[in-house]
């Protein structure tokens, strides 16, 4: 079974709770840093998160 592709760049979004944060801090283990400044909104109901990494090429 092939790994799945690391890209060099990822947004990921959704709710503003604790999961979001994990998935966060999970691609920061694995050599993602954050790109720029989170972004939030309101959809009505929730808060919704967006934040921006990239992994920095490989030597």
């Amino acid at each position: 079974m092939n790994s799945p592709q690391r890209l060099r760049y990822r947004l990921l979004t959704g709710p503003d709770d604790a999961t979001f944060c994990e998935r966060v801090s999970a691609l920061l283990d694995q050599g993602y840093r954050l790109h720029g400044s989170p972004s939030v909104t309101f959809n009505g109901t929730n808060v919704i998160a967006a934040q921006a990494l990239v992994l920095d090429g490989e030597s």
